[in-house]
């Protein structure tokens, strides 16, 4: 895993073998931090192969829903664009991270790329490993 960046809120990190970008949330994020640690990644796709990523939210906090809006309309079709074509996201079950996710799972729906929530990393990478060639 090769770590991109990594500050106080996220760390942003990329597993070449994979084709995986991953964000792992620290604490709440402000706005700002939010879309840097995206923005980030997505920059980071421009010259690495980024088919799949993994957000592992279990310490994120609640998400701001002009951030969740802000994800769904900008961050999630540039990301598509650029090649993304699965996700997933690690999570411990909170009601309000379930309704976060159940929006976003909608969203990514309507543009045909599967999102899916894991309850660990291990479960994850299981299933993004089962789209190898």
């Amino acid at each position: 895993m090769n770590i991109i960046e990594d500050n106080e809120y996220a760390e942003v990190s990329y597993d070449p073998d994979l084709k995986l970008g991953k964000i792992i949330w620290k604490k709440k994020t402000p706005t700002e931090e939010y879309r840097h640690a995206f923005t980030t990644l997505l920059e980071f796709s421009k010259t690495h192969d980024v088919d799949n990523f993994l957000s592992d939210i279990r310490n994120q906090g609640v998400v701001a829903p002009e951030n969740r809006k802000w994800f769904e309309s900008e961050m999630l079709p540039k990301a598509i664009k650029a090649g993304l074509k699965r996700a997933g996201s690690v999570f411990d079950g909170n009601v309000f991270k379930k309704y976060y996710m159940n929006m976003i799972i909608k969203v990514s729906n309507k543009f045909g790329m599967p999102l899916k929530l894991f309850n660990s990393e291990a479960e994850a990478i299981e299933w993004f490993k089962s789209f190898e060639e």
